[in-house]
This record gives structure tokens, C-alpha cells and sequence, in this order.
């Protein structure tokens, strides 16, 4: 599947350090270690490609991209690798409500998704891959679990195989969540705790069926059916990056059962744990009070906001104005300060001259690695500009640093973008 185009990211004096991030199962904040010769790797889970990108995508996208420009600016190369999950029970649901043939609602939201993530200045990930795409390899890796005893084929002639958890003894790990959290959650988020013969309610389902009036591809020994989302970003990312990577991300809404379940798999299947060094995940965006999501009918998409005339920098600004890992609210007058912001920095890298420029880049650096305190990254470019606009500072080097550094460490041009 094509990614996105990308765009020339500074290269900045000196050389940062690579991020200090939050483990979601650790529950506590960790230094990244990537192996310099190899690289560090990172999977995302991307999108279900049934509707248009909203802030809340946005935002979680935004947070990985702050990594892989971390690593960058500390001199590693990235493996980075994010999924498009284009065949799943959403999607079609989607497409038989609104009379479309699934296969073009996926490409057409897909290709408005790619056009957001450049209009925001997104890095393009190393391999962008769909879930059909990779359904041969899916199915080899089930009949692996298969004839490993960790899956089962369902008894009541569905061809459903499902994942044994008790196969992997460190099951909830990831989520430190308990069983019956687990499975409240499990019921809300694609899973089927109530699916009578499983043989237990949290086991995740790694192959369907085929089923009338559904689409199906060979299954080989498992015969026809798709594949189950969990198994999915499993193979994609072993497949890609190897038994084990340096970050998992995506939203906290994939905790679990998501990411729980995809590491479980990836784990029986190498026999490597944790499959992950840092499960990072990034907090939902909300409107008055409330979770954005479909269901709500609340989304604000990207999109509109750029049919409406919004800098895409203002946007970027004004998710990262608070910290990635809190669920935050959307308003108004966040987009305003970010436009106000924008338009500050912008006049301030236009000056003759300003305070020190090494300082600032130092300083934007030390907060982008630590967790991604993008909050003092922004106060600290909000003093520097201040100061520059008041005609402080005699370094004529410090306005061009000054933007070189927001570029490549915050993702944000200060150069005038189209609309």
C-alpha cells in the first residue's frame, strides 16, 4: 500500500537524545534504548479506513511522529511501520449502511487519511500495509499457532479459530488490568466474551469464517474466511521489524483488548517477550465533555478544518499543546492560541536577531525527551519568540535555529503553507 509523501526534515547542530517514554506496562516512564546499528523500530496501529480522519487520529499520529523525530534527531535510523486494518466488521457495517461497495470506501478514506498526515507534515512511515495485503502471511502464522495447540477451531462449523490465552501465561501484562475489567472491555472493543464454546471468553478470534454476503480470501487448511484484527498488526509487525520492537503505540483506547491480544500472539509465536520494550499510548480528544467518536457523532475531522481554511500548522500546535498521554478536551479557543501562536513564531524567526539559539534548541530538545513535554517545548519557544520580538538578543543566527529546531523536533513550518 503507498504511503504518503514526506518532506525534508532539518538536520539540526549536534545530536539529541533519544526519548525517555511511558510503558503502559510498566506503568512508569523509561529511557528508549534502540540498538544503533539496527535501528529503532515502531509499529502503529492505523486506521479502519470506514470514515474520515478526526483530531483524535490526528493527535495520536502527531505523538508517534514526535517520536520517530526524537530517534531521528539522536542520530538512529527508524523502522516504522503502521498498518491500515481495510477489512474488518466496521467497515463493512459502513459501507452496507451507506450502500457502498466496501473496497472503495476503504481506498477513498484511506487516500483522504494520506492527505491529512501531509498536510500535517507527518513523517511517511518506512512501510504502510494493509490488512488484505497481508493475509497470506496472517494465515500461515494461525495454522503456525494451530499446530502449536495455542489456537483452536471452534466446534459448531463456523471455521472461527480462536487464540488460547492460556498459551500465554503473562496474559495481562500489558493492560495490568483485571479479568473482569478485561472483559467488559473485551465486549465494548470488537470482542465476543459471550461466544458460546470458546474456551474462555477472552480468547481473541485470529481466523472468521467466511460467511454469505461476506467477503472471503483462501485460507488454505483453515479454508476461506479474513483474518481476525489483533492477528493482524501481530504478523505485519514481525514480519517487518522482528521478534521484538522498540515501540508499540496508538491510542489508549487499544490497551486493551488490541494491543493485549497482539503481543500475546506475537509473543507464542517467537517465543520473545515482552514484544514490546514500551507500549506507548497517546489520550483521546473530546468535544463538550465528551469522548470524540463515531458512535457520538461528535468528530471533528481534519479535513473540514482544512476545507475551512485551517493553517495546518495551527492544528498541530494546538494538539500538542497539551501533554499526549492526558485525554483532552477540543474547543474553539485551543485552535485560536495555536493560530496566535503560529502567527508570534512566525513574525520572531523573521527577525534580525534573537537570544541564543543553541540555548533554545537544547531546551526544546531536553523537553522532547522527556515523555514528549511538548507543553514546555511550546513555553519555551513562546519565551525565545517574546524575547526576539521585543528586540532582545543579538545572536542573527538564533532565527533560523529558531526554526529549523521547531521544524524538525515539533513537526512545524514556519514557512507560509497553502490552504
Amino acid at each position: 500500500m503507498q504511503s504518503w509523501t514526506g518532506h525534508d526534515v532539518p538536520r539540526l547542530p549536534g545530536t539529541g537524545q533519544p526519548p525517555v517514554m511511558f510503558d503502559s506496562a510498566r506503568q512508569s516512564a523509561h529511557p528508549t534504548s534502540p540498538d544503533r546499528e539496527t535501528g529503532a523500530t515502531m509499529y502503529v496501529c492505523g486506521i479502519t479506513p470506514y470514515d474520515a480522519t478526526h483530531l483524535g487520529h490526528a493527535a495520536t499520529m502527531i505523538t508517534f511522529d514526535l517520536v520517530q523525530r526524537a530517534w531521528l534527531d539522536a542520530g538512529y535510523p527508524v523502522r516504522y511501520v503502521q498498518n491500515v486494518t481495510d477489512i474488518d466488521d466496521p467497515l463493512l457495517e459502513r459501507a452496507e449502511r451507506d450502500g457502498e461497495d466496501w473496497v472503495v470506501l476503504a481506498m477513498r478514506e484511506t487516500a483522504l487519511f494520506r492527505e491529512d498526515m501531509e498536510a500535517l507534515r507527518m513523517i511517511p512511515p518506512a512501510h504502510y500495509v494493509g490488512a488484505v495485503e497481508s493475509i497470506p502471511a496472517i494465515v500461515d502464522r494461525v495454522v503456525e499457532l494451530l499446530n502449536d495447540g495455542a489456537a483452536y477451531v471452534l466446534d459448531d462449523g463456523t471455521g472461527d479459530v480462536y487464540f488460547d490465552i492460556s498459551t500465554t501465561p503473562n496474559f495481562g501484562y500489558e493492560s495490568n488490568l483485571s479479568r473482569d475489567e478485561m472483559i467488559v472491555l473485551a465486549a465494548e472493543r470488537g470482542g465476543d466474551p459471550e461466544r458460546a464454546g470458546k474456551r474462555d471468553p477472552l480468547d481473541p478470534l485470529l481466523w472468521r469464517g467466511a460467511r454469505d454476503g461476506e467477503p472471503a480470501w483462501p485460507g488454505g487448511p483453515l479454508g476461506p474466511g479474513r483474518p481476525g484484527w489483533h492477528i493482524e498488526c501481530a504478523v505485519i509487525a514481525l514480519g517487518l521489524l522482528g521478534d521484538t520492537i522498540d515501540v508499540q503505540g496508538g491510542g489508549n483506547d487499544l490497551i486493551f483488548p488490541h494491543h493485549e491480544c497482539s503481543a500475546a500472539h506475537a509473543e507464542r509465536l517467537t517465543g520473545k517477550a515482552p514484544f514490546a520494550s514500551h507500549y506507548v499510548h497517546a489520550g483521546m480528544i473530546g468535544l463538550d465533555g465528551e469522548k470524540m467518536s463515531k458512535s457520538r457523532g461528535n468528530l471533528v475531522f481534519v479535513s473540514r478544518l482544512r476545507a475551512d481554511h485551517v493553517d495546518p500548522m495551527a492544528l498541530r500546535l494546538a494538539l500538542i499543546a497539551d501533554h499526549y498521554r492526558g485525554d483532552r478536551t477540543w474547543t474553539d479557543d485551543l485552535l485560536k492560541t495555536a493560530e496566535n501562536r503560529l502567527a508570534r513564531w512566525r513574525a520572531a524567526a523573521s527577525a534580525t536577531a534573537g537570544p541564543s539559539g543553541a540555548d533554545l534548541l537544547a531546551g526544546v530538545r531536553a523537553r522532547v525527551a522527556d515523555d514528549l513535554d511538548t507543553p514546555g517545548a511550546l513555553a519555551l519557544v513562546d519565551a525565545w519568540a517574546d524575547a526576539a520580538l521585543a528586540g532582545e538578543g543579538d545572536d542573527p543566527d538564533a532565527p533560523r535555529l529558531m526554526a529549523h529546531t521547531v521544524d524538525a523536533l515539533l513537526g512545524i513550518t514556519l514557512q507560509p503553507t497553502a490552504l
